[in-house]
């Protein structure tokens, strides 16, 4: 008996994914379906599926969460991400959690019906990672250290994203001041934000950090949700409850 999973929150969504997964040639003879992150887990579990097809952005725990969790427990099981956003906050969260054996994919919900389709053979079938053309360019670019923010650079910027002083880095980090101002000076480098415009005064129109948190936000190096999961792990390490 073969089981796939389907995890998605759209039930319209679900039903594509269930007429793709039919049409993928796969001997699916049971297909389950979740609607959010943490009933994923579990149909896993109970189910044991043999590959997933997961949405990003759900309620209850995301699909980053969600996978997370079950690669912790089965890290050979191969999950194919299919989501809305191309953004380098969801690229890195889905980099840094795939576990070297585990086989995944990483298709846009703009691509066409056959390309899921054959994404998902491929993973499924053939154990092949497949990533969107879109998304392996920021997965590039993040490798790239003329270009991309190295994960130093970019762990500072989710710290100065929440506010944190400069001390309060170090101290999170374990790394003195220095290095502290100094990751903070190749994040502002690499933002463009070395030469930046004066007023008539002579006096900066900018914050380095503000607007550093602004351009990160406009190119999409963070959204919310990263902000939001950087502030539960920033709580959970230091015992304090949100909000104080």
């Amino acid at each position: 008996m073969s089981t796939f999973l389907i995890v998605e929150d759209d039930a319209l969504h679900r039903n594509f994914l269930r007429e793709v997964i039919i049409q993928s040639d796969l001997e699916c003879t049971q297909l389950i379906e979740a609607a959010d992150g943490e009933e994923a887990i579990r149909c896993v579990h109970e189910y044991k599926p043999k590959g997933i097809v997961m949405d990003l952005q759900m309620p209850n725990k995301t699909g980053v969460q969600a996978a997370k969790a079950i690669w912790a427990e089965n890290p050979k099981m191969p999950i194919v991400f299919w989501s809305n956003y191309d953004d380098e906050a969801y690229v890195r969260g889905i980099t840094k959690i795939v576990p070297a054996c585990a086989t995944y994919g990483y298709i846009l919900k703009t691509s066409s019906k056959d390309r899921l389709r054959r994404s998902i053979q491929c993973v499924f079938l053939e154990g092949q990672n497949v990533i969107d053309r879109e998304i392996r360019g920021v997965q590039q670019r993040g490798q790239d250290r003329s270009e991309g923010l190295s994960e130093a650079e970019y762990e500072v910027l989710l710290d100065i994203t929440l506010g944190l002083t400069d001390q309060a880095i170090a101290d999170r980090r374990n790394i003195s001041l220095r290095s502290v101002q100094g990751r903070l000076q190749q994040l502002y480098a690499k933002l463009g934000l070395i030469e930046m415009p004066l007023l008539d005064s002579g006096a900066a129109e900018y914050n380095s950090r503000t607007r550093a948190v602004a351009v990160a936000l406009m190119s999409r190096l963070i959204n919310g949700k990263s902000i939001e999961a950087a502030e539960l792990e920033y709580r959970r390490m230091t015992g304090k409850e949100a909000g104080s």
